[in-house]
């Protein structure tokens, strides 16, 4: 019997994914659980049309990451920070400030889509680069100073 996945099941199959499986365990484990549906011209039309959808949305979501990308390239964030004897920093900025930095501009980024290589806790300028979606990323400046 041929199911179309409707939710991930580990080691069995992706949502959105068809698979041939035999008819006891589709009727009886992933028709049953809500784990799939059986494939018919009306379920092959849902999914038909619900992958159209999700790609709209990703090409929606694709086109806006780019446009914000545009924006933020152009931005220099910039951090007063205290220091010490041969102008040593009193600890680091992490991705946190940066993230409130962003917030304040109008950019709406999750702290975890911030990447740090190292931390920065050297006066100068630093880039940082910023996961805006899937493998849209963008690299901004940041510039610590007394």
């Amino acid at each position: 019997m041929k199911v179309i996945f409707v939710k991930d099941l580990k080691g069995q199959g992706r949502k959105g994914e068809i698979k041939e499986v035999k008819d006891g365990y589709a009727e009886n484990f992933l028709i049953n659980k809500g784990y799939a549906v059986k494939l018919t011209e009306q379920t092959l039309g849902k999914y038909n049309r619900d992958k159209a959808k999700e790609q709209k949305l990703d090409e929606d979501n694709r086109n806006e990451a780019k446009e914000i990308k545009a924006k933020m390239e152009k931005i220099t964030l910039s951090f007063k920070v205290k220091t010490g004897e041969g102008d040593k920093v009193f600890g680091s900025i992490t991705a946190k400030p940066i993230k409130e930095e962003l917030d304040k501009l109008g950019y709406k980024v999750d702290k975890k889509d911030i990447e740090l290589d190292h931390a920065l806790d050297t006066l100068g300028f630093h880039d940082v680069k910023i996961n805006l979606y899937k493998d849209i990323f963008v690299k901004i400046k940041v510039k610590l100073e007394k």
